[in-house]
């Protein structure tokens, strides 16, 4: 099984958002028994809440279901659990390089650089924003787990 972990602040907007996201096309895919996936936070401030929900709310109208989603944070063995742990912006990527042994550190990616060409690597923090944001987010983020999904499924060939 090849298990993904997306990690952003405190697990209620954008790493969340893309675990229900990539969970909800995994599924439509009909690969849920061959990829894994999860969401954490770098910081604990969230631990045990649900997603913000607005970021619930944008997802639900196109579709996707992460009411059961719940923040946790990112733990030294998650870099061994996971195969890939994708970062959703710069600052997020060069904290978990940090902690990362030298074997894990390639397992360190960011989250929008499988889409080819996209002009912005790191999806912005919605939080402090209103709607409009969550659904900008909502939009790369449907991006990049497409574009994830299919290079997983080239790697199983």
């Amino acid at each position: 099984m090849q298990r993904v972990l997306f990690v952003c602040t405190g697990n209620i907007c954008r790493s969340p958002t893309a675990e229900g996201v990539f969970r909800h096309l995994v599924a439509e895919a009909g690969l849920s028994d061959g990829i894994g996936m999860d969401s954490v936070g770098l910081e604990g401030w969230h631990v045990g809440n649900p997603p913000d929900p607005r970021s619930v709310e944008a997802a639900a109208r196109r579709g996707v279901d992460m009411s059961d989603l719940r923040a946790r944070q990112l733990t030294l063995e998650d870099f061994d659990r996971f195969d890939l742990l994708l970062a959703m912006d710069e600052g997020h990527h060069r904290d978990m390089q940090r902690r990362a042994t030298r074997e894990q550190r390639d397992k360190v990616r960011m989250f929008m650089e499988a889409v080819a060409g996209h002009p912005a690597p790191a999806v912005p923090d919605p939080y402090y924003g209103g709607s409009d944001g969550f659904e900008s987010v909502l939009d790369m983020i449907e991006e990049g787990a497409r574009a994830w999904l299919r290079e997983l499924e080239a790697r199983a060939r």
